[in-house]
């Protein structure tokens, strides 16, 4: 192989890159990395092509050779793409006629499975008590009422800072979501603007009647929103993932926790007690059943570490 003459291919492109597209210093350096390697695996082809010489089956095989190593499908893909870029550039100075990268994909990425509480974790996370200092009550209490219900419904952080004490419509102001006690229900406006209601739980509703009757004390009080920041005014979605957080370590979970992992633990929960799939997709506020049929996978996996655990025959030999 004439590794003279792609190697200075590869040099006059990266000079175009810095000098013509002015990209940043780091990412010229993974394009010389990642058109190395290329020049590498071509030279282990018997005979040796030049890199213009090299097929689509040839680069087919040089992708499933990196996914054979254990390289991650997103680094495949980055890898795909700078040779993708220096054979169309090539094919601008008319080097060569096809791009062989052009049709070959990255190996498809697994979807990562949610992130979700234990029982016993989700429970002792949102019935305990966010602080230990007795003169911080207002927050604790608001606080309690926020994780009870965002466990309790499965509400999205965007759904449960948008709530607001009563439904509101004025010529001024029209309310997106809020609570109903007597119906022991919540209305939430989520994507795509559609509304839905999800019950609540007794444990939530206790949590916000507790809040709902120390709120008055809070000064300068916005008049509709349900959860307040110290100020007075509608809690932010960062101040309701932040407070979450420092709960969560406080009560000593042993994960990162945000307000995701409780809707992903609302899921999880009632889909393993009811198995009903329908019903869940319908509280989440899922478009598609598919974005909720990831959490059959979740159960699934619970299954099987408990078989794992328990059954005798699947059992390691120690």
């Amino acid at each position: 192989m004439d590794n003279a003459t792609s190697e200075k291919q590869i040099i006059t492109y990266l000079d175009a890159l810095k000098n013509l597209r002015h990209l940043a210093p780091l990412t010229i350096s993974h394009y010389r990395w990642d058109l190395a390697e290329l020049l590498a695996m071509a030279a282990t082809l018997v005979p040796g092509p030049t890199l213009t010489d090299l097929t689509q089956q040839q680069v087919r095989r040089f992708a499933s050779q990196l996914h054979a190593r254990g390289l991650d499908p997103r680094s495949i893909a980055r890898k795909l793409s700078a040779w993708r870029g220096f054979f169309s550039w090539l094919a601008e100075q008319d080097v060569v006629r096809v791009n062989p990268v052009d049709g070959v994909k990255a190996p498809r990425r697994g979807t990562p499975l949610p992130k979700a509480l234990s029982t016993d974790d989700a429970v002792r996370l949102v019935s305990a008590d966010t602080t230990l200092n007795i003169e911080q009550a207002v927050q604790r209490s608001c606080d309690h009422a926020m994780f009870e219900l965002l466990y309790s419904s499965g509400l999205r952080v965007s759904e449960l800072a948008g709530l607001d004490v009563r439904h509101t419509r004025n010529v001024d102001y029209q309310s997106v979501g809020w609570i109903d006690l007597a119906g022991a229900e919540v209305v939430v406006t989520g994507k795509g603007n559609k509304m839905r209601s999800v019950p609540v739980g007794r444990a939530a509703l206790l949590a916000i009647e507790s809040w709902l009757a120390i709120r008055p004390s809070v000064s300068n009080a916005d008049p509709d929103a349900l959860f307040l920041n110290t100020r007075g005014a509608r809690i932010s979605v960062r101040l309701i993932q932040l407070r979450l957080k420092a709960h969560a370590t406080r009560v000593g979970i042993p994960v990162n926790v945000h307000p995701h992992v409780l809707r992903h633990s609302f899921a999880s929960h009632v889909l393993q007690s009811s198995g009903d799939l329908r019903a869940v997709q319908e509280m989440l506020g899922h478009a598609s059943i598919t974005s909720t049929q990831i959490y059959t996978a979740l159960d699934f996996q619970r299954l099987a570490q408990v078989y794992d655990a328990a059954h005798p025959r699947a059992r390691k030999k120690s």
